[in-house]
């Protein structure tokens, strides 16, 4: 069965820098031999997906000229064509080693425990622009965001970038949630396998309120409304996330029980498009981690979001109210609610998968179940603020199950108990 959609870049079939199991012997000999560059646990998930094809057409981190192409015009240029990619991807390093290092120079990536990952194939060697970086993508001057201090802070020792051509150890798969975390083709295989005909992707970073399900309920019945043979998956980003964020493998574990015990979407799916039919739901949803790292990028991120899940194969992508956000430290908004909906309107270059955009949604005792706002403006929903929501958890009580379902909420309590 041919693949639903192809990946970004014009490509037919996704990039592949992964070094196959017969040569890896060979290939960490000789990276053994070669100068070290070491890469942060944010960066590494990066090497590896651009290693498996996730970061298609990329066969490396960009070089200058490349980089600075996105920050300017938000795209890349394959054979020609322009394709959409708005937030640029290379290697920090510090000026010291910029200093020893050469375009046409081959080099050994290591993770923060030392270890071989990748060899490199340098192009070029350029100075990182962190403030022309941080207004591009964050499209604003403040650095006082989540966004700008991953740059500011957590990469304060790197003022260049490295770019070139990569190739990629297998990566090693997580003992807790690895079995969740396929690549493009793995992913490929077994959306053929379903025999589906469309699948829409629910990107998230956090634990699932019942709002969030409704948003990825309601995207896979707008698919099936279509008439399509359809089917959603649960798609959480499990790379290096903000310090206070839910850790992955607690996060996974919640995932894991919503889905063991058939919740998503219960008591909330549309009634008259399921009560015809013979499944539900939990029938027609995957669960498959997406290991990268989060940008808090707000509507730049967006797309980038939509790139990686086109090039596994995922034909839609929920975006919802508010999408990728975070907030400046003083808490007012860095983009509007619905500017993650709006860019898709306005991109610079081809992007074939389709947003499928979904607008704020909360529980109504009218209904007796979660629906969008925008049906309801004379009625108040049942809304309780993140804070709050912390603040019981970390009580060890339960959250409101109008909110959240009773498995996620005992879950988080016992993981954030004060003690």
């Amino acid at each position: 069965m041919a693949d639903l959609i192809a990946p970004h870049g014009g490509l037919s079939e996704p990039v592949c820098c992964t070094v196959s199991a017969e040569e890896i012997d060979s290939f960490k000999a000789e990276a053994a031999t070669l100068p070290k560059v070491p890469v942060s646990a944010a960066d590494l998930s990066t090497v590896y997906r651009l290693g498996d094809g996730t970061l298609s057409p990329l066969t490396g981190p960009m070089g200058e000229e490349v980089y600075n192409r996105v920050l300017d015009e938000a795209c890349i240029e394959v054979n020609g064509k322009q394709y959409a990619w708005t937030i640029p991807l290379a290697l920090p390093v510090t000026s010291e080693l910029a200093g020893t290092l050469s375009s046409g120079q081959k080099v050994a990536l290591t993770n923060p425990a030392g270890d071989i990952v990748a060899t490199l194939d340098i192009t070029d060697v350029y100075e990182w622009d962190k403030p022309k970086y941080l207004k591009s993508v964050y499209q604003t001057e403040r650095t006082d965001h989540p966004g700008a201090a991953m740059v500011l802070e957590g990469d304060a020792d790197n003022s260049h970038l490295i770019g070139g051509e990569i190739r990629v150890l297998p990566q090693p798969k997580n003992s807790s949630f690895g079995k969740y975390v396929l690549t493009p083709r793995e992913v490929r295989a077994l959306i053929a396998d379903k025999g589906w005909e469309a699948v829409v992707a629910f990107q998230t970073r956090n634990p699932l309120h019942r709002a969030h399900e409704y948003a990825l309920v309601y995207g896979l019945e707008t698919l099936l409304r279509q008439g399509k043979n359809a089917g959603a998956v649960l798609n959480p980003l499990i790379g290096e996330t903000k310090s206070d964020d839910v850790s992955a493998e607690i996060r996974m574990e919640t995932y894991e029980k919503l889905i063991e015990n058939r919740e998503l979407g219960d008591g909330d799916s549309d009634p008259e498009l399921w009560g015809p039919r013979d499944d539900s739901p939990p029938d027609r949803v995957l669960l498959l981690g997406l290991d990268i790292k989060m940008f808090y990028g707000g509507p730049k991120e967006a797309v980038m979001h939509g790139i990686y899940r086109q090039n596994m194969g995922y034909t839609n992508i929920v975006i919802g109210r508010k999408h990728a956000d975070a907030p400046y430290a003083d808490g007012t908004a860095i983009w509007g609610d619905f500017d993650a909906q709006e860019i898709f309107n306005n991109l610079a270059g081809e992007l074939l998968i389709e947003p499928v955009n979904v607008g704020f949604a909360a529980f109504y005792e009218s209904l007796g179940r979660v629906d969008l706002m925008e049906n309801h403006s004379e009625e108040k929903p049942v809304f309780i603020s993140g804070k709050q929501v912390r603040a019981t958890l970390q009580e060890g009580e339960m959250v409101d199950p109008r909110i959240m379902r009773e498995s996620t909420s005992k879950i988080l309590s016992e993981a954030m108990k004060v003690s």
